[in-house]
C-alpha cells in the first residue's frame, strides 16, 4: 500500500495530517526552533542544524534567522547560498537551488497546493510541484515563488513580485504575476553598448 509520504513526493493528492508526516513536520520545527534561537557566533551549531534538516547544503550557506521550513529533506542548496531574515520554504516536493543565489528578506518558496475544486479542497487533501532555482539567481525581497516553478541561471526577479510560471536564465523579471522585463544576456549587453 502506498504511504501518504510517497503520494506527496509523486504530486499525487495527500493527507498532511498522516502521523509519519506530522512526526517528520514536527522533527523539522525542532531543529528550526534550534536554529532560530542561535546567535551571530553561532556558525558551526547553525551549519550542524541545517545538516540535520536539509537534504543537502554546503557549509558556505548562510541563513539569518529566523528561517522557515515544512519537511527541510527536500531542500537541495548549492555552494554559496545567501538567504536573509525571515524566508519561508514549503517543502512538500523538492526545492533545488543552485549555486550562488541569493534570496532577500521574506522570500518565500512554495511547492504546497490545493485543489481548485472546493469538494477536493474540503476533505483536507493537498498537492505539491517541484521548485528549481538556477545558479547566480538574486531574488529580491518579498518574492514569492508558486509551485511547480523554474528560474533559470543567473535572472534577477524584482522585489514584491508573484513568480507565477517558469523565467529563463538570463533575464530581469518583476511584477504580478511576474513577467519578462529585460534581457541580462551576454548577447544583449553587447547590443546596448
Amino acid at each position: 500500500m502506498i504511504t501518504e509520504k510517497e503520494k506527496m513526493l509523486r504530486e499525487e493528492l495527500y493527507n498532511a495530517t498522516d502521523p509519519q508526516l506530522t512526526a517528520e513536520r514536527h522533527k523539522a520545527r525542532n531543529l528550526l526552533q534550534q536554529f532560530n534561537n542561535t546567535g551571530p557566533g553561532d556558525s558551526d551549531l547553525r551549519f550542524f542544524l541545517l545538516q540535520e534538516l536539509f537534504g543537502k547544503c554546503d557549509k558556505s550557506l548562510q541563513i539569518e534567522p529566523p528561517f522557515y521550513c515544512d519537511y527541510g529533506y527536500n531542500i537541495t542548496v548549492g555552494e554559496k547560498v545567501f538567504f536573509n531574515f525571515n524566508c519561508v520554504i514549503l517543502d512538500v516536493m523538492p526545492v533545488t537551488i543552485g549555486n550562488q543565489v541569493l534570496f532577500g528578506p521574506n522570500v518565500q518558496l512554495y511547492t504546497a497546493t490545493h485543489p481548485l475544486n472546493w469538494q477536493e479542497r474540503a476533505s483536507g487533501l493537498e498537492s505539491g510541484k517541484a521548485i528549481t532555482i538556477g545558479s547566480h539567481v538574486w531574488l529580491g525581497g518579498g518574492v514569492i515563488v508558486c509551485p511547480g516553478v523554474s528560474i533559470g541561471d543567473r535572472s534577477v526577479i524584482g522585489a514584491g513580485s508573484v513568480v507565477t510560471s517558469n523565467i529563463p536564465a538570463d533575464v530581469f523579471a518583476a511584477g504580478n504575476p511576474c513577467r519578462i522585463i529585460r534581457d541580462l544576456s551576454p548577447e544583449a549587453r553587447t547590443l546596448t553598448v
